[in-house]
């Protein structure tokens, strides 16, 4: 598979999971419903994030005592976990690690666990175009005894200015890539996807402006030779046109053989 058709599928792949991750994606435990607040689809680094999950009925098809698991890759983090019974606070605890455990208790008569996440978006260790960069938002797990089972995780994009003003001047050399059915800047937008995770911003949106420009000549290349075989194509048929008349014209002037 060429460079450009793995952008044109993979792009659409990545926009599709990054999508299906950033949206409620709920996940179950027994009858448990987890359902998460508003997640962005993407943050700077260092940007502050605040998220809430909410977990229903955390008794219901499960043990009067379970632990709820949480951790996150966010910095200076920030757990609040409350638990309520038809609305009113039955206990409320703070955590300030990337990971939390708390346990639940039936007899506390809670029905709703209400988990409010704070922290710092974490720095980019690996820069990587196709899939784009994520990082863990959070991820809950329910903890019977020796056996762990996924309730929820979301992960979310990040980046640097920096690096978004690169991705963003290789998205519109590959939009534009594809848009002129021509493999003219494929090389330099290569190279600018590799300039880009090598963390060299400049170089990569150098190359990707390299890329758009001679995609864009390809595609005034291509509408020219269209606009010239239009032009030739109707020449031909008024020439043909032409002959015809000028063929029929001759047959009506000449006398019949009975005159």
């Amino acid at each position: 598979m060429t460079r450009m058709s793995w952008i044109r599928s993979s792009k659409s792949a990545a926009l599709v999971a990054l999508l299906a991750l950033s949206l409620a994606a709920v996940g179950t435990a027994g009858a448990i419903s987890v359902s998460p607040g508003e997640v962005p689809n993407e943050t700077q680094v260092g940007e502050t994030v605040t998220t809430t999950v909410t977990v229903e009925d955390p008794f219901v098809d499960m043990p009067d005592e379970w632990t709820l698991q949480g951790s996150t890759e966010l910095e200076n983090v920030s757990w609040t976990v409350t638990v309520r019974q038809q609305g009113e606070q039955v206990s409320q605890e703070t955590f300030g690690d990337q990971s939390f455990e708390h346990p639940l208790n039936a007899s506390n008569n809670g029905d709703t666990v209400v988990v409010e996440l704070t922290g710092d978006t974490p720095a980019i260790e690996n820069y990587t175009y196709e899939p784009a960069e994520t990082y863990t938002l959070y991820d809950f797990e329910s903890v019977q005894g020796s056996s762990t089972s996924g309730l929820n995780a979301t992960s979310v994009h990040h980046y640097t200015n920096a690096s978004k003003d690169a991705r963003e001047s290789i998205d519109e050399a590959a939009e534009a890539i594809n848009a002129s059915d021509a493999d003219d800047g494929q090389d330099d937008l290569n190279q600018a996807i590799s300039a880009y995770e090598n963390g060299n911003f400049e170089n990569a949106e150098s190359n990707a402006q390299d890329a758009l420009e001679a995609a864009e000549q390809a595609e005034q290349s291509a509408q020219r030779n269209q606009t010239i075989l239009m032009a030739v194509g109707a020449l031909v048929v008024l020439g043909i046109i032409g002959g015809g008349v000028y063929y029929w014209r001759s047959n009506q002037d000449e006398p019949t053989k009975l005159q």
